[in-house]
């Protein structure tokens, strides 16, 4: 009687552990791969383990750059247990077909209260006053401090993390106005909140706190102007992202007590031992400590093993960041990236939230499933608007959160091209919003084919600008001094209008980032009815 070999066991999948995770993290990575630990911080380390990697995890002190993910060709996933992606090259791992991930909303309850810790600290001047007593100095008159209750607060940037302060200082008995473009009038009063503009914002606050994402249009935003218009006594905490607010604007304002205090958990230039507010009676600062709690580092790691096991099972995994995990046809994929940036260049095309987006489909391409891309436009339209970082799953989330109704509308139907995506929406003052986007050729080349109702043919690249004017002789001309003047080198131009002498639109695309203060320049120049800048 012969019997037949039992068959080889299946190979685990290897999953490298390049830095300290909890025991319930590694629990969460079951038994059903090969987990190695090593120290990732260890490059040569880190080089050698990589070639029979399927998946990576990572907190912040290993970097996957395009070096390692050329080692890893068995790589997978690389998920990073944390919110930020600083040390993981994102576009490498792209190109090379890797899925990242990362923990988007583990730290966001540890980020709220250190800023009200902050707030409160500075309120009362704990810094300043533990350190007096250090000393041996018993001043109780010298620390005087401000209740919050009955005061105002403004939370700049209504995102996960300002919702939640917000709820806390209303708890104290605060009153909370909020500025945020990107979040209705509507749903902030379901919370309590009441919208108001920047310099509104500016002048009714005892209190500040930001919450914004760290962009090109962001960075500098609370400057020296903006402080000028702030009460006496205002209290600024930031916590959110370094740069957002004039650290310069900010040393003169607290020196010459322009304004009362502040609260820093996160700098321009990190560390940032060196700067000159940590100098000030009136700073209580902290080396960005937003995510460091046990709580926080449990969650991400939590998520991140979560993720991983998704990956590798082939399932959709939510908190992918660039590529989509999950079952979706190969003649769709190509879409995704370029529907998230039509996602992305829509909101800057608004420049305020939407109330309605339909994200439509048309052409061959409907014979699919193609919810994939109402998902990768959703992220796109939240990728600069909000502090964190927006997910397949979450960018639904982000437009219920602000009222806004999304609707995927598919039609077989294609005139113009093989397959089209186009993003429409309506803004609060009853005006729309549109842009067009395809693939072309073999190599399926992405190509931007319409703007706010505008022919154009652009590609998508990394700097783009949108100028809409009255059609008349000239403007180009002007257009190209300004940004010639100002170093700023023009790629690519597409010009449209609807007639002549009519409504006229400029689809610039340049080398580099146009300074805000070059495009309003511009904008008041060719007395331009919108201008608007995207960095993708």
């Amino acid at each position: 009687m012969t019997t037949t070999p039992a068959p080889p066991p299946a190979r685990r999948p290897v999953v490298l552990v390049a830095e300290e995770l909890s025991p319930a993290t590694a629990a969460a990575l079951g038994d059903s791969s090969d987990v190695r630990r090593f120290d990732g911080a260890d490059r040569a380390a880190l080089l050698a383990a990589l070639p029979e990697a399927e998946a990576v995890l990572v907190r912040s002190a290993t970097r996957i750059d395009a070096e390692a993910l050329a080692l890893a060709p068995r790589l997978r996933v690389v998920a990073r247990a944390g919110v930020g992606l600083d040390n993981v090259d994102v576009r490498a791992a792209t190109q090379a077909g890797v899925m990242v991930v990362n923990a988007p909303t583990s730290n966001v309850v540890s980020a709220a209260e250190l800023t009200v810790a902050l707030l409160l600290a500075a309120a009362r001047h704990v810094g300043p006053a533990h350190a007096a007593l250090v000393r041996g100095e018993w001043e109780r008159g010298r620390f005087t401090g401000t209740e919050l209750h009955g005061k105002t607060v403004g939370i700049l940037g209504l995102g996960r993390v300002g919702v939640l302060v917000a709820q806390r200082l209303a708890a104290f008995g605060m009153q909370v106005i909020a500025h945020d473009p990107y979040v209705r009038a509507g749903k902030a009063a379901q919370m309590g909140v009441r919208m108001v503009g920047l310099q509104e914002l500016l002048r009714g606050s005892d209190a500040l706190s930001v919450h914004l994402p760290r962009t090109a249009e962001t960075v500098g935003m609370v400057g020296a102007a903006e402080l000028a218009l702030a009460r006496p006594g205002l209290i600024l905490v930031n916590a959110a992202r370094g740069g957002i607010v004039d650290e310069a604007a900010l040393y003169d304002a607290l020196k010459t007590r322009r304004i009362a205090a502040a609260g820093l958990d996160v700098f321009a230039e990190e560390p940032a031992t060196g700067s000159p507010l940590l100098g000030l009676d009136n700073v209580v600062a902290t080396p960005h400590l937003g995510a460091a709690t046990h709580e926080a580092q449990e969650k991400a790691g939590l998520a991140a093993a979560r993720s991983v096991r998704l990956a590798l099972a082939g399932e959709l995994v939510p908190d992918a960041v660039n590529v989509q995990g999950g079952s979706i046809a190969e003649v769709v994929r190509p879409g995704i990236p370029l529907a998230e940036k039509l996602g992305r260049i829509f909101t800057a095309l608004a420049g305020e939230v939407a109330q309605q987006v339909d994200v439509e489909v048309r052409g061959e391409i409907v014979d699919h499933d193609v919810k994939v891309l109402e998902l990768a436009a959703l992220k796109g339209v939240f990728a600069d608007v909000v502090g964190e970082t927006v997910s397949y799953v979450n960018a639904p989330l982000l437009a219920a959160e602000r009222g806004v109704e999304v609707r995927l509308v598919t039609e077989s139907e294609s005139p113009d091209h093989r397959n089209l995506i186009t993003l429409r929406g309506t803004l609060a003052d009853g005006s729309s919003v549109s842009v067009s986007g395809t693939l072309v050729g073999i190599t399926q080349r992405e190509r931007v084919v319409e703007v706010a109702g505008f022919d154009v043919d652009l590609e998508p690249s990394d700097h783009l600008a949108f100028l809409r004017y009255a059609d008349r002789p000239g403007v180009i001309g002007t257009v190209g001094g300004i940004l010639g003047r100002a170093g700023v080198n023009i790629a690519g131009m597409q010009v449209s209008r609807d007639r002549r002498g009519g409504h006229a639109l400029v689809a610039l695309s340049v080398d580099s980032s146009v300074p805000a203060e070059v495009l309003e320049e511009i904008r008041v120049t060719i007395q331009a009815e919108t201008a608007r800048t995207i960095d993708l």
